[in-house]
Parts: structure tokens; sequence; C-alpha cells
């Protein structure tokens, strides 16, 4: 080595530096059940405020409580105030403009949105219903998703840089590279024409947005689930576990640490430099697709 060579150094890449989340502010829709419930305990956990948004009062008051008791003894925040329930619906623009409103009352800036609610339907193919078939289910799965992330984004972008960024994650599912609109997820005789196209556009949709949100140092990843227990899956699982859990490589269904390590990931120090994928988190399932599935 020249005399004049700085000496080979590294950063401190700690696992308690890199993934740390402690203080930030996250807003998780669909947040009292599922996934959403799963991700926002995680947040919970590691320190972060979490405002979870849906349309029952009821049950988001119910995982609040729970949430709570769950945040760390050291809790950066208040006791109580680490899981706060707001009720929405998110069916539309307007929708979405009056969550974002109410969480402006509460914050100035906030570091992480997962755009989670979304919902399926299921028919058969001669007698698809147009506006709950197919409507709700885009304004929910797709529509939601943009302007929910447009309405905060003054919020989402206030403070941050390329290695303290904001993330957004969009909820799709493999159900996006999976054409198959009738199978073990969904009752004999009829399909799921419109969800599989809701959730590649979701993704699509992520990829548009991480380009266009790049500058203001707001990562858009869209989270793509396979099978997961939850309340969409809960037929499913009931009449074909065992069908459903056989077609796993890793001979399992997808637990709350898979998409809450996930999602730890994405709005941590460690994912800073990720943006606009389409994350698988099946068990690779999609890579061995089965059209009878």
């Amino acid at each position: 080595m020249p005399k004049d060579a700085a000496p080979e150094s590294m950063p401190v890449m700690l696992a308690s530096t890199l993934f740390d989340v402690r203080g930030k502010i996250a807003v998780v829709t669909g947040g009292a059940s599922g996934l959403g419930k799963m991700m926002a305990s995680a947040l919970v956990q590691n320190g972060v405020r979490v405002y979870i948004a849906s349309r029952k009062m009821d049950e988001l008051e119910r995982a609040a409580q729970m949430m709570n008791k769950m945040a760390p003894s050291k809790s950066p925040f208040p006791a109580g105030t680490a899981c706060i329930p707001i009720q929405a619906d998110l069916a539309s623009k307007a929708g979405c403009d009056a969550l974002a409103d109410e969480i402006k009352k509460h914050e100035s800036e906030i570091d992480i949105l997962v755009n989670n609610s979304g919902l399926t339907w299921g028919g058969q193919r001669e007698d698809f219903p147009e506006a709950k078939g197919w409507d709700k289910v885009f304004h929910l799965n797709v529509k939601s998703q943009f302007y929910l992330t447009v309405a905060l984004l003054p919020l989402l972008e206030k403070n941050k840089s390329n290695t303290k960024h904001a993330t957004v994650v969009n909820i799709a599912s493999v159900a996006a590279f999976m054409p198959n609109a009738s199978g073990a997820l969904s009752e004999p005789g009829n399909g799921t024409y419109s969800y599989q196209p809701s959730k590649a556009a979701s993704v699509h949709l992520s990829r548009m947005m991480a380009i266009d949100l790049a500058d203001k140092y707001v990562l858009v990843n869209a989270i793509c689930p396979g099978v997961f227990p939850s309340r969409m899956t809960a037929w499913s699982l009931d009449a074909n576990k065992e069908i459903l859990e056989g077609v796993q490589p890793t001979g399992r269904l997808g637990t709350p640490e898979d998409i809450g390590g996930m999602l730890l990931f994405l709005a941590s120090r460690a994912g800073s430099h990720v943006t606009g994928t389409a994350i698988p988190l099946d068990g690779g399932q999609v890579l061995q697709f089965n059209p009878k599935l």
C-alpha cells in the first residue's frame, strides 16, 4: 500500500443500525386485520408510531389496543400512542383525501405509507358483475394506492434524503404474475377475474411512482404476498389447506414474521437503495406455477 493511501475502512453495519426504524411515523391502511395487522404490529414492536385505517372502527380500536400493549418499554412515544386508529373509506379519491387530512392534523411528516387495503370478488365468468366485480376492486386495489400516496406526499417528502428516505409499500400479490382466474383460492365454478388484473396494475403503478418520486427520496415498492392466513383467504384455507400448503416450496404458508420482516427492510437504512421492485413473498410458489391452483 502506498504511504499516502488511506487505511481501508468500512461503516458500522450492525443489524441494530441498518434495520433501525425507531421513532418513525407510519400509516397502514387495512391495518386492523390480516396482512395490515401483521405489518403494523411489526412496526409498533420496533418503536414506530402507526396510524391504522379501515372502515370498521370497532376492529381498529381492538387492534390498536392490542398493539399499544406490544410497544417497547422504552418507546419514543407516550404510552397508548404507538398505534392510533382512524376510520376511513378509501374506495374514492375523497376518502383518500379525508384520511390524509386527518393524518395532517396529528403529524407534520411521515416516513412510511403501506397501501394495504384491498378486496377481491369471485363470480361466474358469464355473470361477473361490473360495479362490484370490476369497479369496486379496481377502486380500492389500485386507485386508492395512487390517491392516498399523492395526498400524503407533502408529509412523505419532508426532511428526506438519499439515505433517509420515505417508504411507500403497495401490497399487490403474486396473483399479478399468475394468470389463472380460478382454482384452490376460489369457490368451484367461480373466478376472481378482476383481482389478478388489479394486482398487476398495482405492480406497474408502483414502478411508475418509483420513477416519478425518486427525486423526492420517496421510494416505492410492491410486496407481492403468496398465501397468508387472512380474512380474504379464510374460505380457501378451510376448504383446501392441504392443497395450498402442498404447493409451497418451503412447506408452509406465510407468517407475520415474513411480511413484517420485509417491511422493516424496506423502511430502514438497509432498504434505502431499493425502489421500483415487485417482491414475491411466497416461498417460491410463483416459480413452480400450477395453472390448476
